[in-house]
């Protein structure tokens, strides 16, 4: 049976410091929340029907309405959430890509709970270049560690 996972895209750039492109979450549950309300673009795909970096291509476009930059792309790794969900980290320099003309992709939800009536809310609501401290603590938990592995990616490339 195939298994469904999550793909997605972290951008990074030095200016001087490093900082990362993060997307807040959209809809009515994360509106007033800051801390553990962000998450890098990404998406579910099933293994087997897609490949990895080809979904979280196709879920950037979706939830940011632009395409992503040019490879290249590092596959910098599978994070574990509590929830026993995976989402598989691709990273690329994004210093000169530009976040004019997002279209921020929709989806629908009955609300108010058990109102029989849907809304539709955008993916995210907002993207932000940030640090990688303030991305750590940003980030939901599960993706946390993908900074931990950019800054030890981005210390590898500077010392070869």
């Amino acid at each position: 049976m195939a298994k469904t996972t999550s793909a997605g895209i972290l951008l990074y750039r030095i200016v001087p410091e490093p900082q990362v492109l993060i997307a807040h979450m959209g809809g009515p549950f994360w509106a007033s929340k800051d801390a553990g309300a962000w998450s890098v673009p990404k998406g579910e795909y099933i293994e087997g029907e897609e490949g990895a970096l080809d979904a979280a291509r196709r879920e950037f476009r979706e939830e940011l309405g632009i395409d992503p930059p040019e490879p290249p792309y590092a596959e910098l790794g599978t994070f574990s959430y509590s929830s026993g969900k995976h989402v598989t980290v691709f990273i690329a320099d994004g210093s000169d890509f530009s976040l004019d003309d997002l279209e921020f992709g929709e989806f629908e939800l009955e609300w108010r709970p058990r109102s029989g009536r849907t809304a539709r809310f955008p993916e995210v609501d907002r993207v932000e270049w940030t640090g990688l401290d303030a991305a750590r603590e940003r980030l939901v938990k599960g993706q946390r560690p993908a900074i931990d592995a950019l800054e030890r990616h981005l210390g590898e490339a500077s010392t070869s």
